[in-house]
């Protein structure tokens, strides 16, 4: 292919407030076109292209990934989509598009910390989201999706809404697992929820309608007539190295999943989020990069729906539920059989009782329960009673929040904004109650996320890692055992109340290992209208561009159906729009 001009694959930034006037910087060739470019495989990105290539178009799909899926493939396959389909009908559950939407943006509901789930809502948004959401779920199901015979039930859901259950399960099905590599037992095929269940007929039906997807095809930039003005022409992406212009004769969506993975920008909602919080959900299956948010902002798109990404509810950040490990999400566990494996490194120990371990941070002290648990998220009957929009809503929580994320992310007082690792520490009794192996692959060792000693000094002697900042004084490690076995002589946990502290830590060989919280949900993003169309600074639609999923802000709710139904919506909205040559005349 022949080569453009320097700056064809560039990111773009130069100019990304300026004027409208501003010199334009287009390609001097484009390599390839279609009618739709859809950036990202996940599953706002399938669904999509998917739509999109049925209604007529011709769709190029970009992946950076050497495999589809995103985020999406590596979750559990859970998605609350409602508003009266047809397995609600089914089971007798009474749904609509305007209870859905009553759910979704009902300000009395709040969660058992104070934080409302729903308050900040786009309500455009969640309209769209009401009315399509059942045609979303058949379409679904029209396109090779089974999901696990049973009622809708509240499994998996994150503010989901409180009225009726909506939550269906992807059955994995014959599928090989990303997290093993291998399909499911086959007793647990059609009863097991997976992420995999999802993306895999999705793959297979875009494949189906010749959408064209091309791997490792790493999107640099959006281009625009404008810096800040006329519609979007296309696309650059970097392949391995290679430079390539691909032009989208009629839109370009923007299905990139979020922003966890990008340090900075996840700052920008939360300073506490310093470089530390390495254990991302999805990861190292995919990055959560921001690149979809950047390059739009790049070319004037504003965010939107920030508080949904600070508010302390739901998955934003989540409790690790492996330790030992880097990739420490609980829901999400890697094996040696998985095609990432060999960046993943170690499976982690599962803690099935936070009895047996106590966590410390850098300094070796305690700083809370060990068996606190997460941010609380808003669920069917999570109120009862519950009647849409009362004041009475508020007075029916009962009040009970949960510091433990906040007390772990707060830091040592040495003037930086990150908590900093936090470790499980534990001796071999702890390791015979729960079954674990504590050696590789199990622990990574080698990157320094596990340590062991005879002695407890000297296993804080032996912390040394990229994220740990301070040395780890061995007195105050030895001083914290003391002072945790002696409430366990008692009974009593006279510092953080953890309830009966049942283990003392006294058993050679002693063991730290990696317990630090996971960055997991992305719910602010760019701004987006009805038909997933993006929004400028200034309040006005950019021809050409479409979002949706966790690139899109408006939206606070966990997961897979908004993504899928967003996708949905931007796939018909991108298909029907006019040539951009229109636009141009």
């Amino acid at each position: 292919m022949a080569a453009g001009r320097h700056d064809d694959a560039g990111t773009g930034s130069e100019g990304a407030f300026g004027g409208g006037g501003s010199a334009p910087q287009l390609p001097s060739q484009w390599h390839r076109e279609a009618d739709i470019v859809v950036i990202g495989s996940g599953a706002t990105g399938l669904p999509a292209a998917i739509v999109a290539r049925e209604a007529g178009a011709s769709v190029i799909l970009v992946e950076a990934e050497a495999d589809i899926g995103g985020h999406a493939i590596t979750s559990g396959g859970n998605v609350p989509l409602g508003g009266g389909t047809s397995v609600q009908k089914k089971y007798g559950i009474e749904d609509s598009p305007d209870l859905l939407f009553r759910d979704l943006t009902d300000w009395s509901v709040v969660g058992a910390n104070g934080f409302p789930d729903c308050r900040y809502n786009d309500r455009e948004i969640i309209r769209a989201f009401a009315d399509n959401s059942a045609a979303a779920f058949e379409w679904l199901l029209a396109h090779g999706v089974v999901f696990v015979d049973k009622a809708p039930d509240e499994l998996g859901g994150n503010s989901v809404g409180n009225s009726v259950p909506r939550e269906m399960h992807c059955a994995v099905m014959d599928w090989p697992m990303v997290q093993t590599g291998a399909p499911a037992d086959p007793a647990v095929r059609k009863t097991r929820s997976s992420g995999n269940g999802l993306m895999r007929p999705l793959e297979a039906a875009a494949r189906k309608a010749e959408v064209e997807i091309l791997l490792e095809h790493r999107m640099t930039r959006i281009y625009r007539q404008m810096p800040n003005a006329g519609p979007v022409l296309g696309i650059a992406v970097d392949h391995k190295g290679a430079p390539l212009n691909i032009r989208a004769r009629k839109g370009v969506i923007i299905a990139t999943g979020g922003s966890t993975g990008n340090i900075e920008f996840r700052r920008m909602f939360d300073p506490r989020l310093t470089e530390e919080y390495c254990g991302l959900a999805g990861m190292p299956w995919s990055d959560q990069d921001a690149s979809g948010e950047l390059a739009a902002m790049a070319i004037g798109a504003a965010l939107w729906g920030l508080y949904n990404q600070t508010g302390e509810f739901g998955a934003n950040v989540t409790k690790a539920g492996l330790i030992g490990c880097q990739y420490n999400y609980r829901n999400l566990q890697w094996m040696p059989g998985s095609r990432v494996f060999a960046r993943a490194r170690a499976t982690g120990l599962r803690v099935a009782d936070w009895q047996d371990v106590i966590l410390v941070n850098m300094l070796g002290r305690r700083f809370y329960d060990e068996t606190g648990g997460q941010y609380p998220a808003n669920n069917y009957n999570s109120i009862d009673p519950y009647i849409q929009g009362s004041w009475r809503n508020i007075k029916n929580v009962k009040y009970n929040p949960n510091n433990f994320l906040n007390a772990a992310l707060a830091g040592i007082d040495d003037g930086h904004n990150g908590g900093g690792p936090i470790w499980a520490i534990f001796d071999q009794d702890a390791v015979a109650r729960e079954g674990w192996r504590p050696t590789p692959p199990q622990v990574d060792i080698a990157a320094g996320f596990f340590f062991s000693a005879n002695r407890l000094a000297d296993l804080a002697e032996k912390i040394v890692m990229k994220y740990q900042r301070v040395a780890m004084p061995p007195h105050n490690l030895e001083a914290t055992v003391a002072r945790y076995n002696s409430f366990v002589e008692t009974g009593v946990d006279e510092d953080f109340g953890k309830p009966a502290p049942r283990y003392k830590i006294a058993t050679p060989p002693f063991y730290a290992a990696w317990a630090t919280p996971v960055v997991h949900d992305t719910r602010a993003g760019l701004r987006i209208n009805a038909q997933c169309q993006v929004v400028d600074l200034y309040g006005r639609v950019i021809p050409g561009l479409y979002c949706g999923g966790e690139s899109a802000g408006g939206f606070s709710q966990h997961g897979l159906a908004r993504a899928v139904c967003q996708g949905y919506i931007a796939g018909r909205a991108a298909a029907a729009a006019p040539p951009v040559e229109a636009m141009l005349a």
